[in-house]
């Protein structure tokens, strides 16, 4: 607990970048917990998932935003929406770059909407993420050149996954957040609801299992959570598809695949709740659930940001 004697200071922390850049592992390897799903495909995070990391006297929110990228579809939109909506809410933004990747198209149409995007009073920081997978004079040329194309208030080299230069980046946050009372309990990690970390837990491991296209053709919602007289918890959730194939593949040869997904989802559950847990899925069709205001509700995002 803080002592009253010692000046607290809260704020947001919006990470943005491209798709894949590295901002869920961050916000977990700043929190200490999975409060974000992490998968090897792009465009993963959907709902603005916030993680509460506590720095000395500070309390970090982070605004863990979708990827940054050029929208096709109504969920598209309302992601780019929700991630710049992110930004420019928050106390603070990190600009996530990969070392290797450097300075994409992607990072240049970020760099140019910055400038628009954000407001004075922000701080705005560079990470450069991944760093173990360049040398030292390609980090420093990239360096040099995302400081020419944005005044960014400081520059850190870090690997969210492997820890390096995290420290660094979560002190400097820290001291930079505005004085004022912590925004949340000491105790909370995340200020999204417990069945929607539930939903998104199931969504990874299906994202892991299933290739192509399809990870984007489904969402997970959490119909039912009962807590039990036990201690369990009882989880009912249903896969929503847009098609009769995507169940079949969803389900997989009798059933396998849902079976495996399960069995992965429930085991994550009970080591991040820390108590037993009964999950139950079930696959349903919606057609049109891409275009259904329910759903983005569900995910934290704003339907009509999905508008053209």
């Amino acid at each position: 607990m803080t002592d009253a004697s010692t000046t607290t200071r809260a704020g947001f922390v919006a990470l943005i970048g491209e798709p894949n850049s590295g901002k869920s592992t961050l916000t977990n390897a700043m929190v200490g917990a999975k409060v974000s799903i992490v998968t090897h495909k792009v465009q993963t995070t959907r709902a603005r998932i916030r993680g509460v990391a506590i720095e000395g006297n500070a309390q970090l929110v982070f605004v863990d935003t979708p990827g940054l990228f050029r929208p096709r579809r109504r969920l598209d939109r309302a992601m780019v929406a929700a991630a710049w909506g992110g930004a420019a809410d928050a106390d603070v933004v990190v600009l996530l770059v990969e070392a290797h990747r450097g300075m994409t198209d992607g990072v240049k149409a970020i760099l140019e909407a910055l400038a628009e995007r954000t407001n004075p009073r922000q701080a705005v920081a560079l990470a450069i993420n991944k760093i173990d997978r360049v040398k030292a004079e390609v980090l420093l040329k990239l360096t040099e050149d995302m400081n020419a194309a944005y005044p960014f208030a400081r520059t850190f080299m870090i690997s969210a996954e492997k820890g390096y230069g995290v420290g660094d980046l979560r002190s400097w946050l820290a001291e930079t957040l505005p004085e004022g009372p912590w925004l949340y309990p000491e105790d909370q990690i995340a200020d999204v609801p417990m069945r929607m970390i539930a939903a998104e837990i199931t969504r990874e491991k299906l994202t892991l299992r299933l290739h192509q296209e399809l990870p984007y053709q489904l969402t997970v919602e959490t119909e039912s959570w009962q807590e039990r007289k036990d201690g369990s918890v009882r989880i009912d959730q249903v896969i929503y598809v847009a098609r009769d194939g995507h169940k079949g593949i969803v389900l997989g040869n009798k059933g396998e695949t849902v079976k495996a997904v399960s069995k992965a989802a429930r085991e994550e559950l009970i080591e991040f709740l820390g108590r037993p847990a009964h999950l139950f899925l079930q696959v349903k069709v919606r057609p049109g659930w891409l275009e259904e205001k329910e759903r983005f509700d569900e995910m934290g995002l704003d339907f009509k940001d999905g508008n053209a």
